[in-house]
């Protein structure tokens, strides 16, 4: 099973998190992915040069208590960090830790 390191010490806003994610989750593109939640919820899915569609992964997040303090603006109601964490965790073929 593949692991992804999503590294809370590499952004402190949410355009350096679809930074991130774009390094761990994507390779080789020809073309630049949206930065918002719904391009990232495609970009868990796979099929973007890193895992397959539906391979099952392993994603840790580091240093997530640094991420959790950075990500904290609220939409909706809901903390942004803790609205990635809940789209990260409806991917089944996801296993998912912060650390």
């Amino acid at each position: 099973m593949k692991t992804i390191i999503i590294n809370g010490k590499n952004f402190c806003d949410i355009e350096g998190f679809y930074n991130e994610i774009d390094k761990v989750l994507t390779k080789g593109l020809d073309w630049e992915t949206g930065h918002n939640l719904n391009a990232f919820n495609d970009l868990l899915w796979g099929g973007f040069g890193v895992h397959e569609y539906e391979e099952p992964i392993k994603i840790i997040w580091t240093n997530s208590q640094k991420s959790k303090l950075d990500l904290n603006e609220l939409y909706d109601g809901k903390q942004l960090f803790q609205i990635i964490i809940d789209i990260i965790k409806e991917h089944k073929h996801i296993d998912f830790k912060c650390n």
